[in-house]
């Protein structure tokens, strides 16, 4: 292989044509494809990586990127369609699974998705079967598939349900489908859209999609169901102000067949609502509203006009064909029909202020169609390209950015930039112009009348200028602009032309199948080689101007030395369309149709021996190296440029004689420059006085706020020392209230700890009757379990029996069969015996043919070891070229350490002027800090005084509250009692169902008794029958005897006839009796089985039966702590409340006293007061008591109707002090 390599380091271009051809993967990463590349772009720090597209791929159809932004999908065709997976988070790309339709023909695949858990993947094959193929991708396992279309209507995106990753959304050309991913299928559910075209969707809710159509509308589907449509107006919204989207019913959708508005091509949504395009060049936000299912059209974002375009409105027609938004959802980006790249950022000041809002480049402009022309200079890192889109455009490959570009009316077919990288000469369809390159503009200097030139050239020394006009090269002076030859001998069109590198030559190609060497001073042909068999379309030199190296239609590439070909090199059935040298004359590189690049190794091999790169997805137009060989610049018939940088296998650069020094001058007009001056010193005037104007407007708004803050001080602290002395006086009425209420309190609990005391001693009486009634149902219980158990020990030993007899019949019945298996046996093995000889003669033939294949194939392993050895001694002379190499290489490491100091130095320089910059930002910083504080202690004063006025309503707002809670208490203690009054008659249904069980369980012993009866009666015909057989063996043996005499033995037989054999009547009725006990039979055994599952149902009702009623006595317990503590909760509320009509009673009390001079009627008052207290005191025990018979009264009635306890559950108090028992359990499992 060749000792050169290239590695890509950035891509200029757009592929368009590929659906969803943008992603964010993260905040400031993007990803579209370029070429037949992926690249992965960062939008800040403008560095690139690349995915390059599998080998012999041209088509790439779509993109798909996972949810949580690790995995990108790239689907490809070349005989097949297949989808390619690749990890993100390894650089480059890994691949990681290579999925295609399996035995389903897919020739392409229209559109992707990926599941919201990343795990599935979606494929809609193209038509006319229109396939969706669903994956599970890890395992590159086909899950479903299934049909979305008919052949006449195109699918244009599916996507994912983002909440549920079996439902699968599809739309088109009047389609619009749910599928659902169940039971190992895709099914369909409910869809009718047949009219309406579909371009594209987007999920909004778990159900909720919005579609967009070809004629303008928003349509909002439900469920796969047509709900309404969305009207917009295309009109700016005004400013402050939104507009309600307008709804319409689905039958007005339906019917209405919607206004001639631009299409819906692209939507997306985010957590606010959603964005869509609407026509070319414009995007509409939409925001939700409080009101369920309803959007508020928001903001209008255009694609602004081209400034450097001869029609600036061009730019605004492109169609948007993509749109995505980062993860933070702050910047949305987009691409176009155009092939370019737009963003905004959403969360931008600008943003929220403007209505209609403009996008801006992601990156630079780029060509939308084919490129023509390609050169580079000498003094400057620039590159200069011409195209179909009419316009010409100047980069720099060392920073990768777009330096100037302007559009023409025309279409230019041919570029060369100057040496010096000032001037540019452009071929139009019309003339020939030579143009001057300003910082902003490009301007034309000079006219020549040649039409449609397809290739110019200036020379190395920019002194002469090369321009073909079909079959005639001109060569003109760019001092005196003069004609001053003409080369003619091209018979056909002239393809490609190249200086040689002292100017003394120029070698042209033609279409005529001729390779001429011209001497530039005399117009003189001085080589020829001509061969009509081929169209030469590329010309390189070397540069030791011996050689010429031609490409053409024939597929080969060709050394011509001395008008003959010195070799040729075939391309493997893959056009050349063009060809440069590097300046070291080491390495050739060659771009073919295809779009790929070839870097093959000079002197040129014998054999195939280059190194084939993935480039561009069209025929590569142009190629050139730059002057110093450290990069390889291509443009090809898709709209893209490619650097790739040139260097050795170890990854290092080829060495050069000379370091490039790269100039900065630059062309600016006279005017140009008295107006840049001009609006300096303007500006510079503009300043000086914003810094007047600031410092001013500082200085009057610090007077006005230490006014300001002077007031409020004085006003709060008189405030805060009429709020102390409140709060002191409170303070001193809420401790007398205090006492007053601890001593009713202790007074309350005396009486209820007595109360409670009696309510016990009454309540364990009561519940030792209860146990002693208890125990005596548990002895019946025991009593009746002991005979039922007897009962079953004897039937069991019966069934025992009957079983034994049955084996024994059985166990002869399997002898019979062991034997008939045996002799089965001896068959199989005999047949066993002839396929083993049969396999045994096959084995044999085989065995010679693989003798004669292993001979055949040791001939050849020989010679391939033979071949092994002569390139092994090949490598060792590669390898002492590569020693050379490195020394060569070290030389050149220590001239990069020297431009490195140098470069320190430069951002020694450049940090000391940042530091200037952060010294004055920091001083504007401080002084805004100092009026943010002021203006938070303004806040945090007003604050300050609107809480003070806040506790003043407080004691009024507690009451209120207080009241409420006494009132949700009240409301609390009735559902109580209504979910006890339930419980109670859950417990009625309980028993009866036990008393319907057990009457089902003496019907079913009932029932086993009869059986039991038919079971001995059958058992004593068959020992009657047995006998009589016995009898009948005795008498046939006794007929041996009679065997020489025949008369005697017929007269014996006829004996034994009539004795065994009963009449017909009698046979007749012995049938019938059979067949009425194998109908008992059968009805005995259904009656067993329904008694084993009435058993087993019994069991279970019983277990079921037994946790309920624990659930139930667990309930009524935790009921009675809740009905306790609410008491509590009620007895303290009505304490607070008591509390508070005192203080307001005292608060009263004191205004009259204050008021009247009478100091004789307060003792009467406080009187009064605790006389009222008194009764309050009585009335809440009254109460309490009532209750507490209440309660006695239901857990009375619940003893009665439960069965007796055997287990004690010790329930919490009614009061601290006091406690309850309650005795529960659960029934027994056996009573009847």
């Amino acid at each position: 292989m060749a000792a050169v390599v290239a590695q890509p380091v950035h891509y200029f271009g757009l592929r368009t044509g590929v659906t969803n051809n943008l992603f964010f993967i993260d905040e400031q990463t993007v990803i579209y494809p370029c070429g037949n590349n992926c690249v992965r772009y960062n939008i800040d720090q403008r560095w690139q990586t690349f995915i390059p597209g599998t080998e012999k791929s041209q088509n790439m159809q779509a993109l798909a990127i996972s949810a949580n932004r690790r995995y990108l999908a790239v689907s490809e065709n070349d005989e097949k369609a297949t989808i390619t997976v690749y990890d993100l988070q390894h650089e480059p790309g890994r691949k990681r699974k290579i999925l295609s339709g399996g035995d389903i023909p897919t020739q392409e695949f229209v559109c992707m998705a990926f599941s919201h858990n990343s795990k599935y993947l979606i494929g809609q094959a193209g038509g006319p079967e229109w396939t969706l193929i669903f994956w599970l991708w890890e395992k590159q396992k086909v899950m479903a598939t299934v049909t979305t279309s008919g052949s006449t209507n195109s699918v244009t995106q599916v996507s994912f349900n983002p909440y549920d990753n079996t439902q699968i959304c599809v739309s088109g050309a009047g389609v619009f489908k749910l599928f659902r991913y169940s039971e190992g299928a895709l099914k369909l559910g409910h869809s009718r859209v047949e009219s309406i075209n579909v371009l594209c969707h987007a999920w909004m809710t778990e159900e909720q999609v919005i579609a967009g159509t070809d004629t303008g509308r928003l349509l909002v589907f439900e469920s796969g169901d047509l709900r309404r449509e969305i009207n917009i107006t295309t009109k700016p919204v005004p400013q402050d102000t939104h507009r309600q989207v307008e709804k319409k019913t689905t039958e007005d959708i339906m019917v209405e067949g919607g206004r001639s508005k631009p299409c819906i091509t692209a939507i997306i949504s985010y957590c606010m609502g959603f964005a869509c395009s609407m026509g070319p060049g414009a995007i509409y936000l939409f925001n939700k509203t409080e009101e369920k299912d309803s959007y508020m059209q928001t903001k209008e974002i255009r694609i602004p006009t081209d400034p450097c375009s001869f029609e600036p409105s061009h730019a605004e027609h492109q169609e948007i064909t993509t749109m995505c938004i980062c993860p933070s959802e702050e910047i949305l980006a987009i691409s176009t029909d155009g092939g370019q790249l737009y963003s905004i950022n959403l969360s931008s000041a600008d943003m929220s202020k403007m209505e209609q809002a403009r996008f801006d480049f992601l990156a630079q402009s780029f060509h939308s169609k084919p490129i023509t022309g390609l050169s580079i200079c000498m003094c400057k890192p620039l590159i200069a390209t011409s195209s179909l889109d009419h316009s010409v455009r100047i980069w720099n490959f060392e920073t990768n950015v777009l330096e100037l570009y302007k559009t023409f009316e025309e279409e230019a077919h041919s570029v060369a930039l100057h040496p010096s990288g000032l001037f540019v000469l452009v071929g139009f369809s019309d003339k020939l112009r030579l143009m001057n390159l300003l910082v902003d503009d490009i301007c034309t200097f000079k006219e020549f009348t040649v039409h449609g030139c397809p290739e110019c050239s200036f020379s190395h020394g920019g002194h002469l200028f090369a321009a073909v006009n079909r079959n005639i090269i001109h060569i003109y002076s760019v001092t005196t602009f003069e004609n001053i030859l003409n080369l003619k001998g091209h018979d056909g069109k002239v393809g490609a032309i190249a200086w040689t590198p002292d100017d003394s030559r120029l070698v042209s190609c033609g279409m005529d199948g001729a390779v001429y060497k011209w001497d530039t001073r005399s117009s003189k042909l001085e080589t020829a080689c001509v061969l009509k068999s081929c169209s030469y379309t590329g010309v390189a030199i070397s540069t030791d101007i011996r050689n010429i190296f031609a490409i053409g239609t024939d597929h080969t590439l060709k050394e011509i030395q001395d008008c003959q070909i010195l070799r040729e090199v075939s391309s493997d059935d893959v056009a050349y369309t063009s060809i440069t040298m590097s300046h070291s004359g080491r390495v050739i590189f060659t771009g073919t149709c295809s779009g790929t690049i070839r870097v093959i190794k000079y002197p040129l091999p014998i054999h195939r021996d280059w190194i084939e790169y993935q480039c561009h997805c069209g025929p590569i137009t142009k190629m050139v190296v730059t002057y110093d060989d450290r990069f390889l610049v291509t443009v090809s018939e898709d709209g893209s440029l490619s650097v790739w940088k040139i260097v050795d296998k170890e990854g290092r650069g080829l060495q050069r004689d000379k370091e490039m020094v790269y100039t900065e001058e630059i062309l600016i007009t006279k005017s140009d420059l008295e107006e840049m001056n001009q609006n300096l010193l303007e500006l510079k005037t503009q300043v000086e006085a914003l810094k007047m104007e600031n410092e001013y407007q500082l200085h009057l708004k610090d007077m006005n706020y230490r006014e300001t803050i002077k007031d409020i001080s004085e006003k709060f602290n008189q405030q805060l020392e009429s709020i102390k002395t409140k709060t002191q006086v409170m303070k001193a009425e809420k401790e007398k209230q205090e006492l007053a209420h601890l001593a009713a309190i202790t007074e309350l609990t005396k009486k209820h700890n007595k109360e409670l005391q009696d309510l016990e001693s009454s309540s364990c009486q009561k519940l030792m009757l209860d146990n002693e009634k208890y125990q005596k149902l548990q002895n019946k219980c025991q009593s009746m379990q002991q005979d039922y158990e007897k009962q079953l020990t004897s039937i069991e030993e019966s069934k025992g029996r009957a079983l034994d007899e049955l084996t024994h019949f059985y166990d002869a019945k399997l002898q019979e069969k062991i034997q008939f298996f045996s002799q089965c046996q001896d068959k199989a093995r005999q047949s066993v015996q002839e396929f083993d000889e049969l396999n045994r003669q096959i084995e044999e033939v085989g065995d010679q043919e693989i003798l004669n294949l292993q001979v055949n194939y040791e001939k050849e392993l020989h010679t391939e070891r033979d071949t092994n050895q002569s390139l092994k001694e090949e490598a060792g002379t590669l390898k002492q070229k590569l020693g050379s190499l490195q020394k060569e290489i070290s030389n050149k490491c220590t001239k990069k350490e020297r431009l490195e100091q140098e470069q320190q130095k430069l951002h020694g320089v450049i940090s000391s002027v940042e530091k200037d910059i952060m010294g004055l930002q920091r001083a504007i910083s401080e002084r805004d800090e100092i009026i943010q504080n002021k203006e938070l202690t303004v806040f945090n004063l007003k604050r300050r005084n609107g809480e003070m006025e806040k506790l003043m309503f407080f004691l009024d707002d507690n009451i209120t509250e207080l009241k409420y809670q006494i009132e949700q208490q009240e409301n609390e203690i009735k559902e109580m009692k209504e979910i006890i009054g339930e419980m109670k008659t859950e417990l009625n249904q309980f028993h009866q169902k036990r008393t319907q069980l057990d009457l089902t369980i003496s019907n079913m012993k009932l029932k086993l008794a009869s059986t039991d009866k038919e079971k001995q009666k059958e058992m004593q015909r068959v020992s009657n029958m047995e006998a009589y057989v016995r009898c009948f063996q005795a008498d046939l043996h006794n007929t041996k005897a009679f065997f020489e005499e025949p008369k005697r033995l017929k007269e014996h037989l006829k004996k034994l006839y009539n004795h065994y054999i009963p009449p017909d009547d009698v046979a007749e009725k012995t049938v019938v009796e059979e067949d009425v006990l194998r109908a008992h039979h059968r009805h005995r055994q259904i009656l067993e089985r329904k008694l084993a599952t009435v058993e087993v149902k019994m069991a279970r009702d019983a277990e079921v039966q037994r946790r309920d009623h624990v659930r139930i006595i667990k309930e009524n317990g935790s009921l009675i702590k809740e009905v306790n503590e609410l008491r509590v909760e009620l007895q303290v509320a009505r304490a607070k409340l008591h509390n508070y009509k005192m203080q307001t009673v005292k608060t009263k009390m004191s205004k009259q006293q204050s008021s009247s001079d009478c100091n004789v009627e307060s003792p009467r008052d406080s009187a009064g007061s605790q006389a009222a207290q008194n009764v309050e005191a009585e009335q809440i025990i009254h109460l309490q008591s009532l209750e507490i018979q209440r309660l006695r009264q239901e857990i009375l009635g619940q003893g009665l109707n439960t069965s007796p306890p055997s287990s004690i559950i010790k329930l919490p108090a009614l009061n601290p002090g006091a406690h309850l028992t309650v005795f529960h359990s659960t029934t027994c499992e056996g009573t009847l």
